[in-house]
């Protein structure tokens, strides 16, 4: 999982912003976002409004208290790491480490935006709260911190606010710093519960978010492809139908980068969990004081 996430992050920046092409690609999708913006700002302003240093703070305190109340004081370290070191390693990389060449004439100059900060806050939350919660609970929470993530990345392109290369480099951030929490899950105290709980859950919202990734993915494929194409014959992409296309196309690729990477958070932390510390003494199954355990005879 880190190694993807790290991957994912570079290659969201290689692709479409060290490139001409690319540029032209993500600028399409931009332009794009224009299109319905007066109506769907008012279901995405709300979205992003929530999204504050305060939001940061309340959700994080909420996240480790229910970690604490379990009684598992490595889990509410561990939440903290991945909130914070996923937030802080977007705002290195936006205004630090990457920058944002001039390479398409027909692309102004603008800052670096990648990866977008409010997709991060939302995404490293959501994974947070599907660590700390007790492992029947995780699919469900899953489900819905996906949604919240891709809504509020999805909502960042409603507003002009970021290009889709922005929104899958800050789910692709927060997906390596969850598979570093992972390995520090597999490190820790098992689970106190039955191997098997929460097993069919798991199974049956990692294929949901397997075939939702596949779907939206093709979806994004084609639009990506027909933009491309339509970019090498005329060298821009001027009509709204073909705007409309590049824009869908975006966002359907928000939607698998996100089914995607919380099907490997919710499938690493239910393996993590259930394994951690299997081969230590306190994972074996201990007899009561006194219990007469019969000896097998000799040969």
């Amino acid at each position: 999982m880190f190694v993807a996430g790290v991957a994912g992050t570079w290659a969201s920046w290689r692709w479409f912003v060290d490139t001409a092409t690319g540029q032209r690609l993500d600028e399409a999708a931009f332009e794009g976002s224009a299109i319905g913006r007066n109506t769907l700002w008012r279901g995405a302003e709300p979205v992003l409004d929530v999204v504050s240093v305060p939001f940061i703070v309340v959700v994080l305190g909420a996240v480790a208290l229910i970690a604490l109340m379990r009684r598992r004081w490595f889990l509410a370290l561990q939440v903290a790491v991945l909130v914070g070191g996923a937030n802080l390693t977007t705002q290195v990389l936006k205004h630090v480490v990457l920058d944002r060449p001039t390479l398409a004439a027909d692309v102004g100059p603008a800052g670096n935006s990648l990866p977008s900060g409010h997709t991060t806050v939302a995404a490293s939350v959501a994974a947070a709260l599907l660590l700390v919660v007790p492992r029947r609970a995780r699919p469900m929470v899953a489900v819905l911190g996906a949604g919240y993530t891709a809504v509020t990345g999805v909502s960042t392109m409603i507003g002009g606010w970021h290009r889709p290369s922005d929104v899958v480099a800050a789910i692709m951030v927060v997906l390596a710093w969850a598979g570093l929490t992972t390995v520090l899950t597999a490190l820790g105290t098992p689970e106190r519960t039955d191997a098997g709980t929460g097993s069919s859950g798991t199974t049956v919202v990692a294929a949901l978010f397997v075939v939702t990734a596949a779907g939206s993915g093709l979806v994004a494929a084609s639009a990506l492809r027909s933009t491309r194409d339509l970019l090498a014959e005329s060298g821009s992409v001027t009509a709204r139908d073909d705007l409309a296309t590049a824009y869908l196309g975006a966002g359907m690729g928000v939607v698998a980068a996100t089914a995607l990477t919380f099907a490997a958070i919710l499938v690493a932390h239910q393996v993590a969990s259930g394994r951690a510390g299997s081969d230590t003494p306190r994972s074996r199954s201990r007899v009561p004081a006194g219990t007469h355990v019969p000896q097998r005879p000799p040969k």
